[in-house]
């Protein structure tokens, strides 16, 4: 697979943020028992634990207004930089936190701001790459946020408050720095009418002088989705938007109740419940994350080789297997059988569980998220697709307190179990290939119509471009 590089620096540039939007998002499973300590220069309470994660989901869902109304009016490139700058804030605000109340405002910030972040990103990166290397490219953000679970895994524990707080800050502001010096969306500039600059930056993106057949390619899909009607109640009323849609409103729900945003909050907690006596739930957590990693990368360089639902029916299977083992562990934990001679099955089942989670379930749909919605309703599809990755996230986090809280640390497990076998038959049953196919041909799939190059032409004779429904079998043959 060969990435041309001019692409790739472009990608790294956009994403470097996504290290610092990691960070936060693991933030409080090593902060919280800090926290927790009494000499802890913060005093929290009980209540505190559960806000600390809970806010973040609520900050993500406080900016889904701005996320559509930033992609599309202010673009891509700007969306990932107004997020990037308050990144940087509330890491300044965490840095010099003396009461929880700053805490709050930073959480609040940062899942306002990763909203923005993880639905620009990824629009930004189907609109820029190849198709041949799209889903690994469009993998490079959740590889990135993964190293900075890595990292706030790593220093969080061991280093002062603060320190996270800077290496953040320098991860942001690299992104600052570079990112306004890449090359905008060709998709976008066509769609703000601006052809020129769309050639100038697609030059910039591809190693071939001419660009002139993939610019009219582009440009016979920004103008035949403009004809689509652009309006919030098209994405139920569309039947290729409404599929697409549903398909990201389960693989959303499925990533969360898969476990792996209360596992990732709470990780330290749970494997200090499990009394493993091998290794320190620190170093366990720092495993975890190198685990995740991994996975994540080799999934990255396998999603336009191998395809997407071969990943997510491969990755939701294993998944629910670690989770029941987990489970049963708690289980007979529970009922007082001495398991301390397997006290080591935790600790190989969650950084297990890290790697076969992040092998599909935890990449593709963050891959097919930008695949699927067509340019005119891109930005609402996405944003709703968002929208119900932060609400099942608070969902599955408010759950697995109030489950652990009323039963024991064993049920959720069991219900997260279940949950990852049915989303391997969803993915196998109702999800399509997206491997290889243009954004057009995607919209052609999904619509139940033949391939672009089953079409002679994307105009009519007339010179206006045709419509989906134009080009449906039916009015082809009429």
């Amino acid at each position: 697979m060969l990435v041309d590089k001019r692409q790739f620096l472009a990608v790294l540039s956009s994403t470097i943020g996504a290290i610092s939007d990691g960070m936060h998002y693991g933030w409080s499973s090593p902060f919280i028992p800090l926290l927790e300590r009494e000499d802890s220069h913060i005093k929290i309470v009980h209540s505190d634990i559960s806000w600390l994660e809970s806010i973040y989901m609520i900050g993500g869902l406080a900016g889904l207004p701005v996320t559509i109304y930033s992609v599309d009016k202010l673009g891509r490139k700007a969306s990932i930089l107004l997020a990037a700058a308050f990144s940087f804030l509330a890491w300044i605000l965490i840095g010099f936190a003396n009461n929880v109340i700053y805490l709050y405002v930073a959480r609040f910030i940062v899942g306002l701001t990763g909203d923005v972040a993880f639905v620009a990103a990824p629009m930004y990166i189907a609109e820029i790459a190849d198709q041949s290397v799209r889903g690994f490219l469009a993998g490079v953000i959740y590889v990135m946020m993964l190293i900075g679970i890595l990292v706030v895994y790593s220093v969080g524990p061991f280093a002062p408050f603060y320190v996270c707080s800077i290496i953040g800050s320098v991860f942001v502001t690299i992104q600052l720095v570079t990112f306004p010096f890449m090359p905008d969306s060709p998709y976008y500039l066509l769609q703000n009418n601006k052809p020129e600059k769309a050639k100038k930056h697609l030059l910039r993106l591809r190693s071939d002088e001419d660009v002139d057949k993939e610019l009219e390619e582009i440009t016979v899909a920004v103008q035949r989705q403009k004809n689509e009607k652009g309006r919030p109640q098209d994405l139920i009323i569309s039947k290729s938007n409404r599929k697409a849609l549903f398909i990201m409103l389960i693989l959303n729900a499925a990533q969360h109740f898969g476990g792996i945003s209360v596992i990732l909050m709470n990780l330290h907690s749970i494997l200090k419940e499990a009394e493993s006596e091998y290794i320190s739930f620190e170093i366990a957590g720092i495993i975890f994350s190198v685990s995740m990693l991994v996975a994540a990368t080799i999934a990255d360089f396998m999603v336009d080789k191998f395809g997407r639902k071969g990943l997510l029916v491969t990755s939701s299977l294993s998944t629910g297997l670690c989770l029941f083992v987990l489970a049963m562990y708690f289980t007979l934990k529970n009922q007082g059988v001495d398991v301390k001679n397997f006290s080591w099955i935790p600790i190989a089942i969650v950084i297990l569980y890290a790697a076969v989670f992040k092998f599909g379930l935890g990449i593709v749909p963050i891959v097919m998220t930008a695949e699927l919605f067509p340019t005119k309703v891109k930005a609402m599809g996405m944003t709703l697709a968002d929208f119900s990755y932060l609400f099942f996230g608070l969902i599955s986090v408010e759950l697995y307190q109030w489950l652990a809280d009323e039963y024991y640390i064993d049920f959720p497990f069991y219900l997260f179990a279940a949950a990852s076998v049915i989303t391997a038959l969803f993915s196998w049953w109702y999800i399509p290939e997206t491997k290889g196919k243009t954004l057009e041909e995607i919209q052609f799939i999904l619509k139940g119509l033949p391939l672009p190059e089953d079409v002679t032409s994307g105009r009519t004779e007339s010179g206006r471009f045709r419509t989906f429904d134009e080009l449906s079998p039916k009015n082809l043959q009429g």
